[in-house]
């Protein structure tokens, strides 16, 4: 693919994206320059780029009608065959990324016609793919972006959490409504929660500053031993009294939950020759000694386990097989009255305690 060295650079690139089915590109119309281009050495490692490059000019030495290589994306290239369409219109990234879409998918996605940056019907003169329109953003915010308007997973490009971050404020600035591309089961949901174990308090602030609660409840279940003290006032004015409400309430709920389930000693047995009731007072009191030591420093993510190890030890100092029986039976039921309450947001937190439920 040779240039004219009298035309600029840009005016060769151009005539590339207007007119590429009449260069001789070979196998370059069946796979994007970017897939056969090797990615750079600075290539962050863990983050696959779209395309791995801009713009590669001629070493310095070649002579000035050296090819030059044009960065395509590798999902949004002409020949990618996502609708049944050809493409009518090319994006470029602030880095210098073309991506060759359809102008009626993208108008649909858009209360604002894209912040009035996309034209309102394609253009005739503009060559088969569609005129370019230079976007402000980069490659990486453009890719999310556009996967989640066609419906498609990014994962393979393993964006990272600041760049999934970015791209939400991208599209809420381009009239793309955030709740509808991140609803539950769609690709950009699932690739959010993806990160919810290593950012549960950033993934939640987010979800929260764009009212996506189903994606907050989740993530909040990873929040449970987070301490409340460390919020800053940035991080809640972020979050918004609501799911800031909430989140205390998750806290608060069930470190009163834990209480409330604690506080009921073993039942006593029907006294016997070698053990009346004022022998099962030794299993009431212990109970009510290790049961103060988890309940002052009762934690919302405490572990059936911890539990379980503080407990089970009074068993070892009863002589009496029914009293050994009936503390069995008060700890298995505290196990299984903890695991049932409510790990995450909802709209009433039930707490299960003596048989009976009450919500907030």
């Amino acid at each position: 693919m040779a240039g004219n060295p009298e035309a600029p650079d840009w005016d060769f690139v151009f005539q590339f994206v207007s007119e590429p089915l009449e260069l001789d590109l070979g196998s370059a119309i069946e796979k994007p320059v970017a897939e056969r281009a090797e990615p750079p050495i600075g290539t962050m490692l863990g983050q696959v780029p779209t395309p791995p490059e801009s713009f590669a000019s001629s070493p310095a030495d070649s002579p000035p009608d050296e090819t030059t290589l044009v960065s395509v994306s590798t999902t949004f290239f002409p020949g990618a065959q996502l609708h049944s369409l050809s493409p009518d219109l090319v994006l470029l990234s602030s880095d210098s990324v073309f991506f060759y879409v359809h102008l009626h998918i993208l108008l649909a996605a858009s209360d604002n016609n894209f912040s009035s940056l996309l034209p309102p019907s394609p253009r005739t003169d503009s060559g088969p793919m569609g005129p370019v329109v230079p976007f402000p953003e980069s490659s990486i915010e453009l890719n999310i972006v556009l996967h989640a308007i066609y419906d498609l997973s990014c994962s393979h490009y393993s964006p990272s959490f600041e760049s999934l971050a970015s791209a939400l404020a991208v599209m809420n600035a381009y009239g793309i409504s955030v709740k509808k591309y991140v609803a539950r089961s769609t690709p950009l949901y699932n690739l959010l929660l993806s990160h919810a174990p290593l950012y549960p308090l950033e993934l939640y602030t987010l979800a929260a500053s764009y009212d996506l609660y189903d994606l907050a409840v989740p993530t909040s279940s990873h929040l449970l031993s987070f301490s409340l003290a460390v919020l800053t006032d940035e991080m809640v004015d972020r979050m918004g009294p609501r799911y800031l409400r909430r989140l205390f309430f998750l806290h608060f709920g069930r470190s009163d939950a834990l209480k409330r389930l604690l506080l009921p000693p073993p039942h006593p047995h029907p006294p016997t020759s070698a053990c009346d009731f004022t022998e099962q007072k030794k299993l009431t009191r212990a109970w009510a000694l290790a049961s103060a030591y988890l309940a002052w420093d009762a934690r919302p993510d405490l572990s059936t386990s911890t539990m379980e190890s503080a407990l089970a030890p009074l068993g070892e100092q009863l002589s009496c097989e029914q009293c050994k029986l009936a503390l069995q039976e008060r700890l298995k039921t505290l196990i299984v009255q903890w695991s049932v309450v409510k790990v995450c947001l909802c709209f009433g937190l039930w707490f299960y305690a003596e048989g009976l439920q009450r919500t907030i």
